[in-house]
C-alpha cells in the first residue's frame, strides 16, 4: 500500500507527541516524575469507580482505521488492532457502498444514536455514575443513555435495538460489559465501516489510575467478518472546574426545503 507524505508526516508527529509525553512523565531515568497519577479511586463496595465525565482524543468516529487528513475530517493513527478489519467479500462492497453514500446515510448525518462501540468515541463528553447494580452512561451527543445492568441476564430475542442490550460483570478491577440485541443501522465510523444485525460487542473497561480508562472492545459479527477482532482507545478525565454536559440538539438539512434545517424525525 502506498503511504502518501500527509500519513507519514501525521505518523511522525503522533509517535513524536507519544515520546515527549513519556519523556515527560517518567523523565530521562526511567522514573516516574513529581507528578505521579493519583490512586484508582474505589466506590462503597471496593470496585473501581468509574464516575465523573469522561472523553476521547482521537478520531476513531471519523475512521476506525489509520487515515490521512481529507475534507471529511482530521487525520488519525487509528483503533483497530492490527490496523484493518476482516471484512468477507461481500461485505467489502457494502463498504464501498456506503462511503459513497456517507453524506446522507450515516447516523451522524441522519442524527440517529450511533449504536455500541461508536457512541463512545463519538467527538463529545459523556458521564458515568455507577452503583452496585447498573452502571449508567449519559451522552452529551443525542442526550443518549446507556444502562449497563449488573450480573442479569439479556433478555430473550430476537431483539433489534439502537443501543443494544448491555449486561455487565467483574472481572478483577475490569468492568466486563457484554452488548447484543443491536440493529444493523449503525456503522463504526463515518467512512462506511458497518456491521450486521449478528453483531456481538465485549467490552472491557480499565481504569489505569483516576484520570484515564482503558477501553477494549471485541467485535463479533459472523455475518459481515471472517473473524472477530478488536478495538483499543483511552478515555480521559475533565479536570477542568465546573465541567458538565451541555446541550446537544442535532438537526439534519432536509432536501425538500432547499437546505432548511429541521429537527431530525424521533
Amino acid at each position: 500500500m502506498r503511504t502518501t507524505w500527509k500519513s507519514t508526516v501525521a505518523a511522525a508527529i503522533g509517535a513524536a507527541g507519544v515520546a515527549a509525553m513519556l519523556l515527560g512523565y517518567f523523565g530521562t531515568t526511567g522514573q516516574a516524575g513529581a507528578a505521579q497519577p493519583r490512586a484508582t479511586p474505589r466506590a462503597a463496595n471496593g470496585k473501581p469507580d468509574f464516575s465523573g465525565i469522561w472523553q476521547v482524543m482521537n478520531t476513531a468516529n471519523w475512521n476506525v482505521l489509520p487515515h490521512a487528513a481529507s475534507k471529511d475530517g482530521p487525520a488519525g493513527m487509528g483503533a483497530v488492532e492490527g490496523g484493518e478489519l476482516p471484512y468477507q467479500p461481500w461485505a467489502v462492497r457494502k463498504r464501498d457502498e456506503n462511503y459513497n453514500n456517507r453524506l446522507t446515510a450515516d447516523t451522524d448525518a441522519k442524527c440517529f444514536l450511533p449504536g455500541v462501540p461508536r457512541i463512545m468515541y463519538e467527538p463529545f463528553p459523556f458521564q458515568i455514575s455507577q452503583t452496585p447494580a447498573v452502571v449508567t452512561m449519559f451522552f452529551e451527543y443525542e442526550h443518549a443513555v446507556r444502562n449497563v445492568y449488573m450480573n442479569t441476564s439479556h433478555p430473550p430475542g430476537p431483539i433489534e435495538w439502537w443501543m443494544g442490550d448491555s449486561r455487565g460483570r467483574w472481572d478483577g478491577d475490569t468492568l466486563v460489559v457484554d452488548v447484543v440485541h443491536l440493529n444493523d443501522e449503525t456503522w463504526f465510523d463515518r467512512v462506511g465501516n458497518h456491521h450486521s444485525e449478528q453483531l456481538h460487542v465485549v467490552e472491557r473497561y480499565t481504569l489505569l489510575d483516576a484520570e484515564h480508562i482503558s477501553y477494549e472492545a471485541t467485535i463479533e459479527d459472523p455475518k459481515v467478518f471472517t473473524r472477530p477482532w478488536k478495538m483499543k482507545m483511552v478515555f480521559y478525565k475533565h479536570q477542568e472546574p465546573q465541567f458538565q454536559l451541555l446541550e446537544y440538539e442535532c438537526y439534519t438539512f432536509d432536501d425538500e426545503t432547499a437546505g432548511n434545517l429541521t429537527p431530525p424525525k424521533k
